[in-house]
């Protein structure tokens, strides 16, 4: 059977010996949670009047029982309106605010279980930071695109808030050194801290170029090409073991040739052998070690 406001409202006055003022017009029937549209109708002085007493209602509820969960989700939907005020102050974000909602709704699940109708605060005045606290506590570990310590995202939001002073009072952007003497840091740690700024967001390597960006394509077209100079360093690394397994004269010839730059009129002269056999030595070794780096 759906129950009323007013009924609520007399309901809770029986067991609770609270007085309580009846709101100046009925409400529509209380519904389930699963159905509760008409809760978002109530207008916000009716709706904190029925939260009043629901919430002294729920204190003495024990947790875990039908009728628990039921004026627990009343008190959501009552109050989901206090979510989207909040979220106004972040609607610089990129998130959906459909995401945030159900962020925000967490923080208020919080609010609604950690309140203590008992010490004659206001619901909204306790709600509010607590929902916040959610949200920024949500910006903090998920929307980062690069996790970083929570102490550098802190530093971030400090230097942010230095910035945006020392730029008003200088009418130019400050320097690292003006922003360490603001914060009373060392110009080491402000850097730390805008670096880690950059791991905040980041961009799709297909984003297009912008106007302001240099030369056409991507992103991705834009941030170089391929260093050859790596195939380099894997034929050299490739090339380590099979010098090893060369006898003592071929190493030695190599680096005669490849290190000392020597000639090979000059190589041909430490070992006591002609140009033409040198020449012939170093095909041969040449050979050998190509062989190999084609069979790894």
């Amino acid at each position: 059977m759906a129950v009323t406001s007013d009924e609520l409202l007399v309901d809770d006055r029986a067991h609770n010996d609270v007085e309580v003022t009846t709101p100046h017009r009925s409400f529509e029937a209380v519904a389930e949670l699963d159905g509760a549209g008409q809760l978002r109708k109530v207008a916000p002085a009716d709706a904190r009047e029925l939260s009043r007493v629901l919430l002294v209602r729920l204190a003495s509820l024990e947790e875990g029982t039908h009728e628990y969960s039921y004026v627990r989700g009343t008190l959501v939907e009552l109050n989901l309106s206090l979510v989207r005020f909040v979220l106004r102050r972040f609607s610089a974000h990129r998130e959906s605010m459909e995401d945030l909602v159900q962020v925000g709704a967490i923080g208020l699940i919080k609010a609604i279980d950690r309140f203590d109708p008992g010490r004659g605060v206001e619901f909204t005045t306790f709600a509010i930071p607590t929902i916040v606290g959610e949200i920024r506590r949500h910006f903090r570990d998920t929307t980062w695109a690069v996790h970083v310590p929570r102490r550098l995202q802190e530093l971030r939001l400090t230097l942010a808030r230095a910035r945006d002073t020392l730029s008003h009072e200088l009418d130019r952007a400050p320097t690292v050194a003006e922003l360490a003497e603001h914060v009373g840091m060392e110009q080491e740690e402000v850097v730390e801290g805008l670096a880690a700024a950059n791991a905040r967001s980041a961009d799709s390597l297909d984003l297009p170029a912008g106007d302001d960006d240099e030369g056409p394509g991507d992103l991705a077209g834009r941030a170089g090409g391929t260093d050859e100079r790596f195939a380099l360093v894997e034929d050299l690394v490739s090339l380590q073991p099979l010098v090893a397994a060369l006898a003592e004269r071929d190493r030695l010839i190599l680096s005669m040739r490849f290190t000392q730059e020597m000639t090979q009129s000059q190589i041909g002269e430490r070992l006591g052998v002609s140009q033409m056999q040198v020449s012939r030595l170093l095909s041969r070794i040449l050979t050998q070690l190509r062989q190999g780096l084609e069979a790894a």
